[in-house]
């Protein structure tokens, strides 16, 4: 693993260990898929900016990942064993479900206040736009000024 890591250019397995990582939120696994040491991917962490930029949303989307996946289940609750019995029981576990709907709703409130600031940027830009508009329709509705120096009169 060490040679075939030395070769790898990390253009070679950048993306693929940040789909990786995005799947799993795991390092580690990230590291092995692609067959470099996790050293490696922390040094390029460290020394590029943009790879620390995706690699934190990557994190991020597997961190949405795993909160889909356990909501998912607490939605459709676990199948458990009863005692002594020989079918399982669906069980929920309510008091996780609502911290996790605790944090969703956090989650959300933050990814609404960021669209709702996008979508306002927006508005200020086309506003801007239609008084850029304005202005220039003015400028060109104007008379050419006279030169300064002459009447009209000799």
């Amino acid at each position: 693993m060490a040679k075939q890591s030395a070769r790898l250019r990390p253009s070679q397995w950048r993306k693929p260990f940040l789909a990786e990582l995005a799947a799993t939120s795991n390092v580690s696994a990230a590291a092995r898929k692609v067959q470099i040491g996790t050293a490696r991917a922390y040094e390029l962490r460290r020394t590029d900016p943009e790879f620390y930029r995706e690699w934190q949303e990557a994190l991020c989307e597997g961190y949405d990942h795993l909160e889909m996946s356990l909501l998912q289940r607490l939605r459709e609750g676990e199948i458990k064993p009863a005692p002594g019995a020989k079918r399982g029981t669906r069980v929920f576990d309510n008091a996780t479900a609502f911290r996790l709907l605790v944090a969703h709703r956090e989650t959300a409130a933050r990814q609404r206040a960021i669209y709702e600031n996008r979508n306002s940027e927006a508005i200020l830009d086309a506003i801007n736009a239609k008084i850029e508009k304005m202005r220039e329709r003015r400028t060109n509705a104007l008379p050419a000024p006279q030169d300064a120096g002459s009447d009209g009169a000799e």
